[in-house]
């Protein structure tokens, strides 16, 4: 594909404003916030229970961006509209889990914010903004997100936002809840 077709793919991928946050897909220069983000105890403490490596955030970031042009749809970096101070990440996938019940096909809503951010309403309005474009993009399908039973505050935006549990199960050995949408 021609270097000016992926310029114009790029700046075709949805950017989403709300009263206080900007959502838009992931660039380079969100890398050092997000390898940052992901060294926060309160961040990766139901997400893998360790610090991310920067090859890992790498590999994240480059995931992140890819879904977009694989799928039609991706995640986002979420950035305080007024300081530009980095929030988090947002947004949608298919990873092919390898997860009882099966959800493969059904777009799986993930969310993660700074430590900062916590308890202000961020992810309630970032995760709303992403449903909404969800909505637009698949109307009423049903979309997924999965959670350690023990994150409080994750499980919390899940049921304001409209997800319900289905089931108890277990990912990579960790305890999860599968929470459906729609």
């Amino acid at each position: 594909m021609p270097l000016d077709d992926l310029a114009a793919r790029a700046a075709a991928l949805p950017v989403l404003t709300t009263p206080r946050l900007t959502l838009s897909p992931p660039e380079i220069s969100d890398f050092d916030d997000s390898v940052a983000m992901w060294c926060e105890p309160e961040v990766y403490r139901y997400v893998g229970g360790r610090a991310s490596t920067r090859e890992e955030s790498w590999a994240r970031l480059l995931r992140a961006r890819g879904l977009w042009a694989l799928l039609g749809y991706g995640y986002w970096a979420v950035r305080e509209t007024a300081t530009g101070r980095y929030v988090g990440e947002v947004g949608f996938a298919d990873f092919h889990r390898d997860i009882e019940p099966s959800f493969e096909g059904v777009p799986e809503m993930g969310w993660v914010l700074a430590g900062w951010s916590h308890g202000q309403g961020f992810g309630t309005e970032a995760v709303s903004a992403g449903l909404a474009w969800g909505e637009r993009r698949w109307g009423r399908d049903p979309v997924v997100c999965i959670i350690h039973p023990d994150n409080a505050a994750s499980l919390a935006l899940a049921a304001k936002t409209g997800f319900v549990e289905q089931a108890r199960t277990t990912y990579k050995e960790s305890p999860t809840v599968l929470l459906r949408r729609g």
